[in-house]
């Protein structure tokens, strides 16, 4: 069942594991934070406005901490964005009664950042949240790290020189070096590449990139399994693996084409071997 409903910028929902690997993401490669379990939380509740890239989830960490972290993508400053996250925080407080909260705005505007941390308001409220300002990190510095996570967050990074479309090459062709045999696992991180883009403006259809590229994700060895079977046969096999993998069964199914109920009965079924 799907438990998280999170639309980053004009992205529909996405599969759940990508939102994970992005909480997961941002926690470890951003904000210091060595998670070690990610559960995303519905979020249908709150009053979450538009041009949002909002991610709320329930995280751990290996010292045994249990914290709601709540992470804000913002391109512009916004005055009253303190009051925003604000508001958030109440709403996540009242939706997740006894669990403490943290909250993150990861800034990726133009313009030099000018928005506060919080708030100051004498006799009646003290409310600070922590602020990533992106222009303080070198994309470089990140396309350093032997990293494929840290590669996407590059996207949001200061390109001080470069050309966009360079870093967005870059990023494609290790990512593409690294799974080539590996589609769902590359798909995902091209699925993240895009959101983050999106997110900061950068008016890139990453799949014509790919293209540019030469890269055909359709022609991966790895989609060739099943190549003389049916096309039914092969959607199956292909599900098989993906299941394997550890992938949702909504998902698999509207990569597939296949009825997301015929795809759960692969659960019971003997697991192939992983899609690699």
């Amino acid at each position: 069942m799907q438990r998280a409903i999170i639309v980053m910028g004009d992205k529909d929902i996405i599969s759940k594991q990508i939102f994970k690997r992005l909480v997961r993401d941002f926690a470890t490669v951003l904000f210091g934070l060595p998670v070690t379990d990610v559960e995303l939380l519905e979020t249908s509740h709150l009053r979450i406005e538009d041009r949002r890239a909002d991610l709320v989830a329930k995280v751990w960490l290996p010292d045994g901490q249990v914290f709601i972290l709540h992470t804000e993508i913002q391109n512009d400053n916004q005055r009253v964005f303190p009051i925003r996250m604000l508001r958030y925080l109440t709403d996540i407080l009242l939706e997740n009664l006894g669990l403490p909260v943290r909250q993150y705005l990861v800034y990726i505007g133009r313009e030099p950042l000018r928005m506060a941390d919080g708030l100051n308001l004498p006799d009646l409220l003290e409310y600070r949240h922590k602020i990533i300002d992106m222009h303080q990190i070198d994309c470089a510095d990140l396309l350093r790290k032997d990293s494929p996570d840290a590669w996407v967050l590059a996207v949001l990074c200061d390109f001080h020189e470069r050309q966009s479309r360079a870093v967005i090459h870059e990023i494609l062709a290790r990512l593409m070096q690294r799974f080539q045999d590996q589609p769902s696992t590359l798909r995902e991180y091209v699925v993240m590449l895009e959101i983050l883009s999106d997110n900061r403006d950068l008016n890139l259809d990453i799949r014509e990139e790919l293209d540019m590229l030469a890269i055909n994700l359709e022609k991966l060895p790895s989609y060739q399994i099943g190549k003389t079977e049916g096309v039914h046969e092969q959607s199956l096999t292909i599900a098989a693996k993906l299941l394997a993998e550890g992938n949702e069964a909504d998902w698999i199914a509207s990569i597939t084409g296949l009825p997301q109920a015929e795809v759960e009965r692969l659960k019971v079924m003997p697991k192939p071997s992983k899609l690699d």
